[in-house]
């Protein structure tokens, strides 16, 4: 019988079940090839199907097993720093696609979602950046005035409406987003993985790729048990490509550093709590650089995280280190416990600017989420099948470049964790504009 061994998390403890398919084995052919099942691999398969191609996806553990099923749950249709009038700047037309793509994206997402009937916990109630400094309320403004110049439904909050939506004055205002909100990823991985497979795609799971080739008009994948041949390939493996298979595509591998990301989960709240913490259910991350996130989960637990420097007992250590920093932004909660507390990797790079790569002839990827790849990657995944069916690449938002692996990945890598330090620094400096 087979079996893959999922990470403990809520989201594992709370997902519907979801049956293991079975590994690719022997021969195969298909017309589009998705190496990953991520919310990237899963949105590329049900849209390839949409579009009447047959599309099967290779997964090396299970849906949702990755970035995919362990983060936070928060759809954000903005990026980290990649602000819209940069990707114009660089990129141009293509450029102005990507910034209609990530403003759109919250709204892919729940549309998905709806269309299909997914049952996901999905909550599309809004985001909100509130500002932790003074100065930051005018780095907000920038950004909402900078969404709003290319027609999205950004708006600036002032300390009262900050108040008003968080249920505390800890904040100074903020940037909100109505078309944001929260899912369960996991279930929602799972449930893509049901849609995809009943419009027909195939998905092989427990089989991760060992390599790819183009060879003539097509496109190889091998597995340690089987091979599969395919017009297109779309390679959706984001943080972890090079995770399961070193040598998979090692050059886009070092182009991104993989960061573990912690998440954790407080009891449920009662209702007297609950009514006055964050009335209105929105997602939640702020302007630090060392960031505070939080949200509600179906169950009314906060959903929460962060991170810590070192390696010794960082479990025990990012706990307590969330733990406090809600009970410093919401006194009436005092301490929690945290029932649950899990980890993955996100993949990071040096600008925060996600890249699409080309692969060859009708291959493509993408990877650098930098923390926003619930909504991004929903999207994008769509964006990739439509590359891959056939639509012009000048009709898409693909702004294409070559990888720039980091000269001495390993090194990066190891010491990723350091930046923390930094951005702590910078969360205390006022930002001149």
């Amino acid at each position: 019988m087979m079996s893959v061994e999922f990470p403990k998390s809520l989201w594992a403890a709370t997902a519907p079940d979801r049956p293991l398919s079975a590994p690719l084995a022997g021969v195969e052919e298909t017309d589009v090839v998705v190496i990953g099942a991520g919310f990237t691999g899963l949105s590329a398969a049900i849209e390839a199907r949409k579009r009447g191609h047959a599309v099967t996806v290779v997964e090396g553990k299970a849906a949702g097993w990755g970035a995919s099923g362990r983060n936070n749950g928060q759809v954000i249709p903005i990026l980290t720093s990649a602000e819209p009038d940069v990707w114009v700047s660089r990129y141009g037309e293509a450029g102005k696609r990507m910034v209609r793509l990530i403003g759109n994206s919250g709204d892919v997402l729940f549309d998905l979602v709806r269309e299909f009937d997914m049952q996901a916990e999905a909550e599309q109630n809004g985001w909100f950046q509130p500002a932790h400094s003074p100065g930051r309320v005018k780095l907000s403004q920038k950004r909402v005035e900078a969404w709003q110049r290319y027609g999205f439904p950004a708006e600036l909050k002032d300390a009262q409406q900050c108040a008003d939506i968080l249920g505390t004055d800890f904040w100074y205002g903020g940037m909100f987003n109505p078309t944001g909100g929260h899912i369960n990823p996991l279930a929602l991985a799972r449930e893509m993985a049901r849609v995809a497979e009943h419009l027909g795609a195939v998905i092989h799971e427990d089989s991760p790729v060992v390599s790819y080739e183009r060879i003539g008009s097509e496109w190889v994948i091998k597995t340690a048990q089987g091979t599969l041949k395919a017009r297109a390939l779309i390679l959706a493996t984001n943080a972890y490509t090079g995770e399961l298979a070193p040598r998979l595509a090692p050059r886009i591998a070092r182009s991104v550093v993989p960061v573990l990301s912690w998440q954790m989960a407080t009891e449920p709240l009662g209702d007297n709590l609950r009514q006055k913490i964050l009335p209105g259910r929105q997602a939640v991350s702020d302007t630090r650089g060392d960031l505070r996130f939080f949200r509600y989960d179906a169950r009314n637990r906060l959903i929460t995280g962060g991170a810590v420097m070192g390696s010794f007992d960082v479990a025990n250590r990012v706990r307590k280190k969330a733990a406090k920093s809600l009970a410093e932004a919401f006194p009436d909660l005092g301490v929690p416990e945290m029932t649950h507390v899990w980890s993955g990797y996100i993949g990071m790079n040096w600008d925060r600017f996600p890249r699409v790569h080309k692969l060859g002839p009708d291959g493509w990827a993408w990877v650098g989420c930098n923390g926003r790849g619930v909504a991004l990657g929903t999207s994008l995944g769509r964006e990739l099948a439509r590359a891959a069916t056939g639509q012009p690449e000048d009709e898409l938002a693909l702004p294409v470049t070559e990888p720039h692996p980091f000269p001495v990945h390993s090194f990066v890598r190891r010491f990723a964790p350091t930046y923390l330090a930094w951005l702590k620094r910078q969360d205390h400096k006022e930002v001149n504009l």
